[in-house]
């Protein structure tokens, strides 16, 4: 039997998730404060200014976009590595799929959405790592639960 750390109020059942969750907490306040210094810097103080559709990119919706897209994605992949942990999952996968994660969901913003255009190589990178990465934990989460199916 493993020897879990304790923590003052019980057991750290999941100390791989909880581990990467204060990067990626650290990352989403970095993106909110793009968001206020472009409204700020704009005097946009509800929605956005987006020319989009005229060929112009505004800052301040694809730093929105930036963080919305952050939103759509980290919450499910915390829960589903975080079940993957409970249920017996190497917490070393866990690791290496949340450091690749933080690691894409950066190349998605800092390297794709934020260059010219809002279209640099880190973008699709980002993209199509995050499903890769997370049909994979689903993947695993599901091994780790197969048992309770049969």
């Amino acid at each position: 039997m493993a020897s879990f750390p304790t923590s003052r109020i019980g057991l750290n059942l999941t100390p791989a998730t909880a581990s990467w969750a204060i990067p990626f907490a650290t990352y989403y306040l970095f993106l909110q404060n793009r968001i206020v210094y472009h409204r700020l810097t704009t005097k946009t103080y509800m929605g956005d200014n987006t020319n989009a559709g005229q060929g112009t990119h505004d800052p301040l919706y694809i730093a929105t976009r930036a963080q919305q897209n952050f939103n759509e994605n980290i919450p499910l992949a915390l829960i589903v590595a975080a079940l993957a942990e409970l249920n017996g999952a190497n917490r070393k996968y866990i690791n290496y799929f949340l450091g690749a994660l933080l690691a894409l969901r950066i190349s998605h913003v800092e390297l794709g959405l934020m260059r010219p255009k809002a279209m640099g190589p880190g973008r699709i990178i980002g993209y199509y790592g995050t499903q890769v990465g997370m049909a994979g934990m689903v993947g695993y989460l599901f091994y780790t639960v197969k048992d309770y199916f049969i």
